[in-house]
C-alpha cells in the first residue's frame, strides 16, 4: 500500500489526507474544482506547519508530508493508480453510490474502495460495484489528526483480506481500529446521536442552558466535550442527516429533535457557519 486517494476535501477529507501524508503514503486529494482544493491545501499546509512548529512533526517528516500531498480535480487522474480510495463526501447515499460506480470503472480491480461514513451501509454501496468484497467503511473521527479511533465496518460481502489490509493501514497511521459488523449507525454514531439528541431535547424543554448541559456531561460523566458542542463541531446539518437515516432504519427513538431541525432550517449549522448551539467568531 503506497498510494491513497481521498475523494472530498471537506473537514474530514482534509484531516484524512493529512493523516495519510504524515504516515508516509502518497496522497491524492480530489474535489470538484480548483478553488475548493486550494482552500483545502491552505488548511493542510497550516496544520502541517503548526505541527512542525510545536514539535509534533520532525523536519524530515514535515518535508515528506508536503512532498506526498497532491491535489487533483479530475477523479480519474486522482484515483487510477491508488491501492486505496477513501470517499469523504456528504452523508447522502445516492451521492456516495454515484462516486463508487465511477471509482469502480477507474480503479484497478484489486483497489480497495472505502467510505468514511458514520451511518451509511457499505453493503448497499458495495452492491453497486463489481467488487463488493473490496468495499468497506472506515469511519474516522474529527479532528482526524488528534482522534485515535477508526471504526472498520465490514459489509456483507467484505472479505477478510480487505479488513486486514485496512486494519494495517490504520496501524501505520497510528490509529486504533475496532472491527464492526454492519448495522445502521455502527457503534459510536448510534450512541453519539442518542446522547446529542437527548441533550437537544433537554435544551428545548428548558431543563438547563447549553453551557450547563455540556458542563454536566464533561464534569459528571468525564466526556472530553459536551454533546451540544460536539454537534456544533460535526455540523448540525450533518447530524440531522445522520438522525434522519437512523430514524428511518432504527425507528422512533432516533426521531430528530425539533430544535435541531429548526436550527438547520435557519442556517445555524454549527462552528462552520459561525453559529449553532453556541456563537463562534
Amino acid at each position: 500500500m503506497k498510494t491513497v486517494t481521498i475523494v472530498g476535501s471537506g473537514v474530514m477529507g482534509k484531516g484524512i489526507a493529512y493523516a495519510c501524508a504524515i504516515s508516509g503514503y502518497k496522497v491524492f486529494l480530489n474535489d470538484l474544482n480548483e478553488e475548493i482544493l486550494q482552500k483545502a491545501k491552505s488548511s493542510i499546509d497550516q496544520l502541517l506547519y503548526e505541527s512542525f512548529e510545536k514539535g509534533f512533526l520532525k523536519e524530515e517528516a514535515y518535508a515528506l508530508a508536503e512532498e506526498n500531498l497532491n491535489y487533483e480535480v479530475d477523479l480519474a487522474s486522482a484515483a487510477k493508480d491508488s491501492q486505496l480510495v477513501i470517499e469523504a463526501v456528504l452523508e447522502k447515499i445516492d451521492v456516495k453510490i454515484d462516486i463508487f460506480k465511477k471509482l469502480d470503472k477507474i480503479c484497478e480491480p484489486d483497489t480497495i474502495l472505502s467510505t468514511n461514513t458514520s451511518t451509511m451501509s457499505p453493503t448497499e454501496i458495495g452492491a453497486q460495484t463489481s467488487r463488493p468484497d473490496k468495499v468497506i467503511a472506515m469511519h474516522f473521527f474529527n479532528p482526524v489528526h488528534k482522534m485515535k479511533l477508526i471504526e472498520v465496518i465490514r459489509g456483507l460481502e467484505t472479505s477478510d483480506e480487505t479488513v486486514e489490509i485496512v486494519k494495517a493501514v490504520a496501524t501505520k497511521m497510528k490509529k486504533q481500529a475496532v472491527e464492526v459488523n454492519e448495522f445502521p449507525g455502527f457503534v459510536t454514531s448510534r450512541m453519539n446521536c442518542l446522547i446529542g439528541n437527548e441533550a437537544m431535547n433537554m435544551l428545548m424543554e428548558g431543563v438547563a442552558s447549553a453551557e450547563d448541559i455540556d458542563k454536566a456531561m464533561m464534569l459528571g460523566l468525564n466526556h472530553p466535550m459536551g454533546p451540544l458542542e460536539l454537534a456544533d463541531l460535526v455540523g448540525l446539518d450533518t447530524r440531522l442527516r445522520n438522525m434522519e437515516y437512523l430514524y428511518e432504519t432504527l425507528g422512533e427513538k432516533y426521531r430528530p429533535c425539533p430544535l435541531l431541525i429548526k436550527y438547520v432550517k435557519a442556517g445555524r449549522v454549527g462552528k462552520k457557519s459561525g453559529s449553532g448551539f453556541y456563537e463562534y467568531t
